[in-house]
């Protein structure tokens, strides 16, 4: 469980304090809510308290909070396809591809910028669809290039596979598609992901130390903050080595 207690969706944390921020923050881990400590709303939140809600919060206005609280769901879906989108950019090569993806993002930025009752209407299984076969298209793309030589790769390296608690060092990893997989406590020690689609991977617990993840496709924030690294674990440079990890000096 990553998180002490349970509470219905769309109801408001009681360690919540006055200014909208957490009571028990330095001491979330040991309270039992390590999941706080990896979620990212991609920005989400600022963008409906601030425009769609002219920062005026749902306690100053508490009829505002279930339609406030509905339009952050909405848009986290659509900030979250949009940091994908933006890696899948710098990472193609391919100008058709280029041109799908820069209609994707004008499309969801436009739908960002409508009023709420609008917001409220967006049907976003159309919009993850379209997103997620680009994204599947660019990580075809790019993990194709490691398989140039034919080398052997291992058959368990699949989209959904389950691999909790796998030792997977000295496996060849890079280009696999590793896209929704299970990799809770994997150890990935030192190993080089260049090219691997992580797409949805579960990386709870994960060993991550000295490992190198700069190359690797659709790594997110909660998925990095979940797992096990330290000072020498190499990221994308979106993403930053969390404090915890630059303190381990092994």
């Amino acid at each position: 469980m990553d998180f002490a207690e349970d509470k219905p969706a769309g109801t408001p944390c009681r360690h919540l304090d006055s200014m909208f921020a957490c009571s028990i923050h330095d001491a979330l881990p040991a309270r039992g809510f390590r999941g706080c400590t990896v979620f990212d709303c991609f920005g989400a939140g600022q963008a409906v308290s601030q425009r769609l809600f002219s920062g005026v919060s749902w306690r100053e206005r508490p009829e505002t909070r279930d339609r406030m609280f509905s339009a952050f769901r909405i848009f986290k879906q659509m900030h979250e396809m949009l940091w994908y989108l933006d890696e899948a950019r710098d990472r193609t090569y391919d100008l058709d591809l280029e041109d799908e993806i820069d209609a994707l993002v004008a499309r969801i930025t436009s739908l960002l910028n409508v009023p709420v009752d609008e917001v409220l209407a967006i049907e976003t299984d159309t919009l993850h669809a379209a997103v997620r076969q680009v994204l599947i298209s660019v990580s075809a793309q790019v993990r194709e290039s490691y398989f140039a030589d034919g080398g052997f790769v291992d058959r368990r390296l699949a989209p959904g596979a389950d691999l909790a608690g796998e030792d997977l060092r000295g496996h060849r990893l890079c280009g696999a598609d590793l896209r929704g997989a299970v990799l809770i406590g994997v150890d990935l020690r030192g190993c080089d992901l260049a090219g691997v689609d992580l797409l949805g991977v579960d990386l709870r617990d994960a060993r991550l130390e000295d490992a190198d993840l700069a190359r690797a496709l659709y790594l997110t924030r909660p998925q990095l903050y979940s797992a096990h690294g330290n000072a020498r674990t190499r990221v994308p440079d979106a993403l930053s080595v969390p404090e915890s990890w630059r303190r381990d000096g092994r």
